[in-house]
């Protein structure tokens, strides 16, 4: 039973479409004009910005009386509401399951709202655990999450596969320990020439069917 490893962020939930569309209502509650929507994308930077500095961003460009704590808080839970989930990853899920895969979410961020979207959009039924980088104290690329997951499922890492759009993070700690993995290219080109992708996907959907055309015992079925 080999363990597939899947990211979660723009991976298993599109993160980007929740962002805009909490965003979208956020600056409509507060009046602002709706093509800000582009600035505060930009400063979430694929939410790679820290919540407290885009809290601080967000309080000093609109001049805002509420507390930055307000602020992180609303950005936590008004992007866990607007999280969904895609049937049809939870059919491809049940799939790699079926064959004999083992998925645990591996993914970077805040214990509390990573858990919270997990369990929001039910992925919690379609997955055997998850480790989150906050909750371990290491990040991806770092190869002790990997391990942390495979111990989780008490299961090895050989023979495993990472399904991730993080280039450093999902890809570049596959290549660490020397696994294979599907990258999720959201429209972009691979650049990195230190290492790449064993396969590359538009989704989430085709990454689990690429590991499973990669499976000769469930290419024999």
């Amino acid at each position: 039973m080999p363990l597939l490893l899947l990211d979660l962020d723009n991976t298993l939930v599109d993160r980007d479409a929740a962002f805009r569309a909490w965003g979208a209502l956020f600056l409509a509650d507060l009046g602002a004009p709706a093509y800000d929507l582009d600035w505060l994308v930009d400063a979430d930077a694929d939410g790679m910005t820290s919540r407290w500095d885009l809290a601080d961003a967000i309080k000093e460009r609109y001049r805002l009386r509420t507390s930055v704590v307000d602020i992180v808080d609303e950005l936590h839970e008004g992007q866990i509401a607007s999280t969904k989930f895609d049937p049809m990853v939870g059919a491809a899920l049940r799939i790699a399951a079926d064959a004999g895969w083992v998925p645990v979410i591996v993914t970077n961020g805040e214990t509390r709202q990573q858990e919270a979207k997990i369990r929001h959009t039910g992925l919690d039924r379609f997955v055997a655990d998850w480790v989150i980088s906050q909750e371990v104290d290491c990040r991806k690329p770092n190869p002790r999450i990997f391990e942390i997951a495979a111990e989780r499922v008490r299961m090895r890492l050989r023979g495993a596969w990472m399904i991730g759009d993080g280039p450093e993070a999902d890809i570049g700690g596959a290549t660490t320990i020397g696994i294979p993995s599907v990258w999720i290219h959201r429209g972009r080109r691979w650049v990195e020439p230190r290492f790449g992708p064993t396969r590359v996907a538009d989704g989430a959907i085709q990454a689990v069917a690429e590991v499973l055309a990669a499976d000769p015992q469930y290419r024999m079925r």
